[in-house]
């Protein structure tokens, strides 16, 4: 990992995330910075059209991951607008790819993900809507992604205390279950499946930022595994 330079001090924070043992402290370092934060472990997923998606799918594109579910009145439709505008300016590079996975798989099946997609003119080749299994979707947002996600049925356990020091989670309605509080933070991921740098959807300098990363990342000659 590259040595803090001042962004990356600047974005240290903690982060809360539900365990199987409770509620875990991590420290989370949101940096915009170009590194090697983390690989994105294997998963197994099922794409709006149906299809299975793995990690293996995925490998040799760049890509942009976020979390995501259709109820979401909050961030959810602004990350989602933002990257019908990445979409939009990076359309001349095939090899980029969008993924955008929901934390809420139990109402967001394949139809549901194709309707929301149809909103934000998402090309079905290049920007994937995925759904799954819950455990396998939080485990990959955690522990694979290293970003914030809460289960509304643990929310009178931990949302007080995610709200209270994580950094800026996401909160929208959830029908009459509440709150879904999970990361709206875009994950860049390079073509050897490595975490590359994290960014706000919310904030101008910071997404100007992850355009110029991804151009980089493109350009990047692939490595020998």
């Amino acid at each position: 990992m590259p040595a803090l330079s001042r962004p990356v001090v600047r974005g240290l924070a903690l982060l809360l995330v539900s365990g199987a043992g409770g509620l875990a402290v991590w420290i989370w370092l949101g940096t915009e910075t170009l590194g090697v934060y983390g690989e994105v472990p294997d998963f197994a997923l099922t794409e709006r059209s149906g299809r299975r998606v793995t990690r293996a799918d995925l490998l040799g594109k760049v890509w942009i991951a976020n979390f995501i579910y259709t109820q979401c009145t909050e961030t959810c439709p602004l990350q989602s607008a933002r990257l019908a505008r990445l979409q939009t300016e990076f359309k001349g590079e095939p090899d980029l790819r969008l993924v955008s996975i929901t934390v809420d798989p139990e109402r967001d099946t394949p139809a549901v993900l194709s309707r929301y997609a149809e909103r934000y003119a998402a090309e079905p080749v290049r920007w994937l809507f995925l759904t799954g299994d819950k455990r396998v979707i939080y485990h990959l947002a955690k522990e694979g992604f290293h970003l914030g996600v809460v289960d509304p049925d643990d929310q009178a356990r931990a949302g007080g205390l995610l709200v209270a020091l994580g950094p800026a989670p996401a909160e929208a309605t959830h029908g009459s279950k509440g709150l879904v509080i999970h990361s709206a933070r875009f994950v860049l991921v390079d073509r050897q499946e490595r975490i590359r740098a994290y960014h706000l959807p919310d904030d101008q300098a910071s997404l100007e930022r992850l355009r110029q990363n991804v151009k980089i990342v493109l350009r990047e000659k692939p490595k020998e595994r």
